[in-house]
């Protein structure tokens, strides 16, 4: 693939409705700034949004993909399979953000009890009461590195190392 390309036919496309970076963007749900990206090939839309930007300009989007407009049509079955993927790729990213959110939370009512047990003097108290509050902030910390971890991408190259580590043994 060839992400110049797809991006000067993202423009191309743009333009032929007469639309600013800007108002495209809004019609998308997107920043100005990331249909910039697309179009100078930094960055793709997500397959939903590409299939949003597809049914907007009448292409296909394998001609989106090809960076070039094509003259067959692309069959029924292909276009239905594209878009349960696309479906599904959804699916998962509202699952997977579900369960961030409910970490969060859990991170921040372990970070409350902390507070709150610090502010009441009873978190530097020796035995169960210093235990918990150790394990409460520790836990916050915890959600707070994963999350990092997992918004910047760096988990997704963790695994897919992990996966290239174990596939040579």
């Amino acid at each position: 693939m060839d992400l110049k390309k797809i991006g000067r036919f993202l423009k191309c496309l743009r333009k032929e409705k007469g639309m600013t970076q800007e108002q495209f963007a809004e019609l998308l749900g997107v920043s100005g700034r990331t249909v910039s990206r697309w179009e100078t090939g930094s960055n793709m839309p997500d397959l939903d949004v590409l299939i949003q930007i597809a049914d907007y300009h009448e292409v296909e989007i394998r001609e989106i993909l090809d960076g070039e407009r094509k003259g067959e049509k692309m069959n029924k079955e292909m276009e239905d399979t594209v878009l349960k993927v696309a479906d599904y790729s959804n699916h998962e990213k509202q699952r997977v953000a579900r369960r961030m959110c409910i970490l969060f939370v859990c991170g921040l009512i372990a970070f409350t009890v902390y507070l709150v047990m610090e502010y009441l003097g009873i978190a530097d108290t020796e035995g169960a009461r210093e235990d918990v509050a150790s394990m409460a902030l520790g836990f916050a910390y915890g959600i707070m590195i994963a999350g990092v971890l997992y918004t910047s991408g760096c988990l997704m190259k963790f695994k897919a190392f992990k996966k290239r580590l174990f596939e040579r043994e």
